[in-house]
């Protein structure tokens, strides 16, 4: 399984830092990891992605300028630092993790089989 934190109330303008770890410790067996949105009454949609192996990264082109996704392969943890957020970026943040082989990674939910439950981002003055 795979955990996330970070999440929490933040001003407009203002930044979060999300991580991601593996409940094991390590993302063994892992690929790739993605951080996924879903703000109520939307559907899920895909913010970045990695490749754990090479940290070969894709992002959604609205997300490209004011999200970052990294990976601290000695802290099994992969992050998404946020900037400039705005209230349209109210959502729950989730990672998921793949373990299909590839030389890079996509943000095609269907590869993604090991889901965190989210945190909760808020956007509000």
């Amino acid at each position: 399984q795979v955990v996330e934190s970070g999440g929490g109330l933040v001003q407009p303008g203002g930044s979060l830092r999300l991580s991601c770890t593996a409940s094991s410790g390590a993302f063994t067996g892992y690929s790739a990891i993605a951080w996924f949105r879903q703000a109520p009454g939307k559907e899920r949609e895909g913010i970045a992605c990695i490749n754990l192996k090479n940290a070969y990264t894709y992002y959604a082109q609205p997300m490209k300028d004011r999200f970052t996704i990294s990976a601290d392969n000695a802290e099994n943890t992969v992050f998404l630092q946020m900037n400039s957020l705005k209230p349209e970026d109210n959502a729950v943040y989730s990672c998921a993790a793949s373990s299909v082989a590839a030389r890079k990674c996509s943000l095609l939910i269907i590869t993604y089989r090991t889901w965190g439950q989210g945190t909760q981002v808020t956007v509000s003055s």
